[in-house]
């Protein structure tokens, strides 16, 4: 176990006392990189889920009409002009305050104008973007997570709350029961929604390749399926008004972005069933994902665990929700850190198990995230769904103090090949033996046909009446 670790176990109130460190620290990186954040327009982000997706698609609206902007995100940062994207690595979405003003620098040397910054509250709390003047804050919606580190819901609400009160305008999500808050602390803002908000969407179409829907008179269609799209398209059509881009710029701009890694990313390798790759993390995060795949021809087989050192709470809730939704559960490892991924286990079985789910028959636990995907890649069948949730796009899995290199989407691949290859052997090994079949019953029909033929021969050979053999 790490001292971090160690610390917050045993010293009452740890993140409260640290708090002076996390400011001077923030102060020191804002002095050694000359507060770079100053120098752009920065649009802040932030919510439980969507956070990563909204992103990507302000940063590229931005960049299709001309307004180069930088990304900083849970999947990526860069991107503008000849920084290109680059992964992010850490577990981390908003990154440590050094780490946060040395990228900052780089984006706008690069000639960056704006900034898109995925904002989480444990940054807020610990101060990593003092000194990053926020333009635009942005909402998306809020659940129950981190409660962990913020002890209550109501706390971690505040600490969402706080990059409202530093912004010059906000985006709030008018359909989320917590929008009230965040229009509280709001200098100046306009909200969104389905159900309410000033920007609503209209004759909304779902289906498996993204979502289309008309707001005023604009048409916004993304190649990216869930409802929850609507959603994180709609703040993103805010910011565009706000940046004062015209409607066409917005609706090519947010068509523009084909995905986001780890964001219902399907995987094909030429099988016959469909495998999603999706961050999912969160119980609103899993619900929105079974929600974004209403129709499926088979069974569903979701692959899923929880992270060590998270939010306890909400395990028994997540596999519950695995087992009301999917034909079959199996419960894996995420980063487990220094907790026993047993333990984390037994919490999602016995949700699973409390709506119905029994070990052995549509429930299985595999402590092997690779070995639990390649199980549930082998259960598949013709037009089957597996769901591969939780890390997403992340690179790494964290065992103990040790991140060991792994993505859930090249294991996902390696085993589908390896399925598709079994099956089209299978598939020649079954034409060759037909062949082989058909080659024999020809034979013998020719041989049959040979041996009628010499009898039929035989039987038309007769003497005439003047003692000749005719035929």
């Amino acid at each position: 176990m790490s001292l971090k670790m160690t610390l917050q176990d045993r010293l009452p109130g740890y993140n409260s006392f640290v708090k002076p460190l996390h400011f001077v620290r923030a102060v020191s990186a804002g002095i050694k990189y000359g507060f770079p954040g100053k120098k752009l327009t920065v649009i802040g982000v932030t919510g439980t889920n969507g956070k990563t997706t909204t992103c990507f698609m302000i940063w590229k609206m931005l960049n299709e009409a001309g307004m180069p902007a930088g990304l900083m995100t849970t999947v990526a940062w860069g991107g503008v002009k000849k920084l290109k994207l680059k992964d992010e690595l850490n577990h981390m979405t908003t990154v440590d305050s050094m780490t946060l003003n040395k990228r900052i620098e780089r984006i706008k040397n690069a000639g960056a104008k704006y900034l898109v910054l995925e904002v989480t509250s444990h940054a807020m709390e610990q101060f990593r973007t003092l000194g990053v003047p926020i333009e635009i804050a942005v909402w998306t919606n809020l659940t129950h997570e981190h409660l962990d580190y913020h002890k209550t819901f109501e706390n971690y609400r505040k600490a969402k709350c706080k990059l409202f009160k530093k912004a010059k305008y906000g985006v709030i999500n008018a359909d989320d029961r917590s929008s009230r808050e965040f229009v509280k602390v709001s200098k100046n803002y306009i909200t969104y929604g389905i159900k309410n908000g000033k920007l609503r969407a209209k004759d909304i179409e779902l289906s498996v390749s993204g979502v289309k829907y008309s707001c005023g008179d604009i048409n916004i269609e993304t190649r990216i399926p869930g409802k929850f799209n609507v959603y994180n398209s709609l703040a993103a059509v805010a910011v565009g008004k706000k940046l004062g881009l015209d409607d066409e710029e917005i609706e090519k701009g947010i068509f523009a972005l084909e995905d986001v890694e780890g964001r219902m990313n399907r995987i094909e390798e030429g099988q016959d069933f469909t495998v999603i790759v999706d961050y999912a993390h969160t119980p609103d995060a899993l619900e929105k994902v079974f929600e974004a795949v209403p129709n499926v021809e088979g069974r569903i087989i979701s692959v899923h665990g929880g992270a060590g050192r998270r939010d306890e709470s909400t395990r028994a809730e997540r596999g519950e929700i695995l087992g009301r939704n999917s034909d079959f559960v199996i419960i894996t490892e995420d980063d487990s850190r220094d907790e026993s991924p047993e333990k984390i286990a037994k919490e999602f079985v016995k949700g699973a198990k409390a709506v119905g789910k029994v070990e052995g028959r549509d429930l299985a636990v595999n402590l092997d995230r690779e070995e639990a995907i390649r199980a549930a890649i082998r259960l598949a069948r013709k037009g089957d769904l597996v769901l591969i949730l939780g890390k997403g796009h992340e690179k790494t899995i964290l065992r103990g103090d040790e991140a060991i290199p792994f993505e859930d989407s090249k294991v996902a691949k390696k085993y589908l090949r390896e399925r598709v290859q079994e099956l089209e052997a299978k598939k020649r090994a079954a034409q060759e033996i037909a062949l082989a079949r058909a080659k024999a019953t020809a034979e013998i029909e020719k041989r049959k046909k040979a041996k009628a033929l010499a009898l039929r021969k035989k039987k038309l050979k007769t003497e005439d009446t003047y003692g000749n053999i005719v035929e």
